[in-house]
């Protein structure tokens, strides 16, 4: 007798198993969904895993905002829009810097004038967007009017439209040789699209106290050094440090280590007192870098920690965990990047890890069937309690970056944590019984090689 034909999701079980990401909105109440009579097939799911979030609100200005504001997943159209502002920008920035120089600006001066004005052309559609967009999204319930006050007096805001106002009230007064000294303007619109300029900002800002007391720090010492050689050396020289203004400069030179060499001390009394001044120098330098180096750190890691938490916090097998467990299985975690086409798991292949896609696509090819995984999927969790051989194997359709959980990492966390181990058993064995991600016959090959073993 031939054996039973396995339906495509039982011959999908063995393979990593997945599910369809969550898109990145605001949490929702998860509905009850109801279970078909008809069998799951892993082709219908391939339709459920979206490439970016699709227009499908009816509302323009919704629709317009999600594509300006949270569509930054890879290969998207958000992030195609993102693309194109960095690249006007950046076009912007060089063209003017280049337009200072009196050769080129002679020879390709209509060029750069040109590139100019195609700037402020979409540097001021994408402020009226955001302008008309923002009303009914911001987190306070308020009217439209309040909430186009609010962005366009918020930081980002007064940078949108810095970005393109005076270049156009310069284009539109005829003065050219203005428009050089504002090309650096545009350049802090990277603040919005470059997370690390925002987290460098949010360090700044979190240690805000701390930074103030250090510029206090510094101003006490250049008042103490400029008297101290203001006293010594004011009869000497009266032209260079005759004044504690004059003698200010010396110091505030001396202690950033700078040593412009225009003003120094000759008297034996006043080497010895410079001498104190570039000690201090070092300090009042390593002080506030060491908080901002610090401060800037911790919020990479804040941040890591948010985006990798939200990640795992979504999977079945950890969505009931508390945050303190789920941050013992980051700890966990190993980075892997995998080129196009190269192959991560083949078919055949032991199962002894979970895989979770931060950014790319994955193909996964069963026998009987293909099925693709994008950007916020994830597969192979079964395999941390259930080790089966694959089924399928999985390569990389383009660049993709994956977090990666050993098998033997997870067993050993749940050994030292009894209440994660029920969690995931619990887990594991409702989905077991409500998705059939694995075919009975494949838990009894499982168990009986655990017992050959």
């Amino acid at each position: 007798m031939s054996p039973p034909k396995r339906s495509a999701a039982r011959a999908a079980a063995a393979a990593p198993t997945w599910r369809r990401p969550v898109a990145p909105t605001v949490p929702r109440r998860p509905r009850r969904l109801r279970r078909s009579k008809k069998p799951w097939r892993a082709r219908e799911a391939v339709g459920l895993v979206p490439r970016g979030r699709g227009l499908r609100d009816p509302n323009l200005r919704d629709r317009l905002y999600e594509l300006l504001e949270h569509d930054p997943l890879a290969y998207s159209v958000g992030s195609r829009f993102i693309q194109l502002i960095i690249g006007v920008i950046v076009l912007d920035v060089v063209a003017m810097v280049l337009a200072s120089v009196p050769d080129l600006d002679a020879q390709f001066g209509a060029l750069f004038s040109a590139i100019k004005v195609f700037a402020v052309i979409v540097f001021a559609l994408e402020y009226a967007a955001r302008l008309w967009t923002v009303a009914g999204h911001t987190q306070r319930k308020a009217s439209a009017l309040s909430d186009r006050l609010s962005y366009a007096f918020s930081a980002l805001g007064i940078i949108d439209l810095m970005a393109f106002l005076p270049a156009a009230i310069v284009l539109a007064t005829g003065r050219h040789a203005t428009l050089a000294a504002l090309g650096v303007l545009p350049f802090f619109k990277l603040i919005r699209y470059s997370p690390a300029m925002r987290s460098l900002l949010a360090a700044v800002h979190a240690e805000r106290r701390a930074l103030i007391g250090c510029i206090v720090i510094l101003i006490g010492v250049v008042l103490t050094f400029a008297s101290l050689l203001y006293a010594i050396e004011r009869d000497v020289q009266p032209d260079k440090l005759g004044t504690i203004p004059q003698a200010m400069w010396w110091a505030i030179v001396t202690l950033g280590t700078v040593g412009y060499g225009d003003v120094v001390p000759v008297t034996t009394l006043g080497k010895f007192v410079s001498v104190f001044a570039i000690i201090s120098g070092f300090a009042m330098i390593a002080l506030p870098v060491a908080i901002i180096s610090t401060a800037f750190a911790e919020e990479v890691k804040r941040r890591d920690f948010v985006v990798t938490w939200g990640m795992l916090a979504r999977v079945p097998l950890f969505s009931h965990l508390s945050a303190s467990e789920i941050a013992d299985i980051m700890r966990l975690l190993r980075a892997r990047t995998i080129e196009q086409g190269e192959i991560l798991v083949r078919r055949g292949d032991a199962a002894t890890s979970m895989y979770f896609i931060t950014a790319g696509e994955v193909e996964i090819a069963l026998p009987t069937q293909n099925v693709r995984l994008t950007d916020g999927t994830f597969f192979g969790e079964i395999a941390l309690l259930h080790k089966t051989k694959r089924s399928g194997t999985v390569t990389a359709t383009r660049k993709t970056r994956l977090l990666v959980l050993d098998a033997q990492d997870f067993h050993a966390l749940i050994e030292r944590m009894p209440t994660l181990a029920a969690h995931v058993h619990k887990t594991a064995k409702a989905r077991l019984e409500e998705t059939g991600d694995l075919a009975a016959a494949e838990l009894a090959q499982a168990e009986r090689e655990g017992t050959d073993r």
